[in-house]
């Protein structure tokens, strides 16, 4: 759930500390962000934010597209030589894990 959004910052999504961990993002890494709320989709890049706090926030231009309380689905990609397992969080509205797979 995006907890805020910042039509002033020069871009990207920031997401906390604790939740780019269990989601194995990069800081810098690029994303797709697609809103389950309006259908709008974006790729940006992640920069880390507080842990244990659950703001999620969209930046820049990005924040006219995908606003504050839009639920969204944050993908990251990979390319590799091998087959990559990929590793899903769910969120609730307050962005506290239910669910991790891997």
């Amino acid at each position: 759930m995006i907890t805020n959004a910042d039509v002033e910052y020069e871009g990207s999504i920031e997401i906390p500390v604790d939740l780019m961990e269990a989601a194995g993002l990069w800081e810098g890494e690029k994303v797709l962000v697609a809103s389950i709320t309006s259908g709008n989709r974006l790729e940006t890049y992640v920069q880390p934010g507080a842990s244990g706090g659950g703001q999620i926030v969209i930046n820049g231009g990005a924040a006219h597209r995908i606003k504050k309380g839009e639920r969204v689905a944050i993908m990251a990609f990979a390319l590799s030589q091998t087959p990559v397992l990929a590793r899903k969080i769910l969120l609730d509205e307050q962005n506290r894990i239910i669910r991790a797979t891997r």
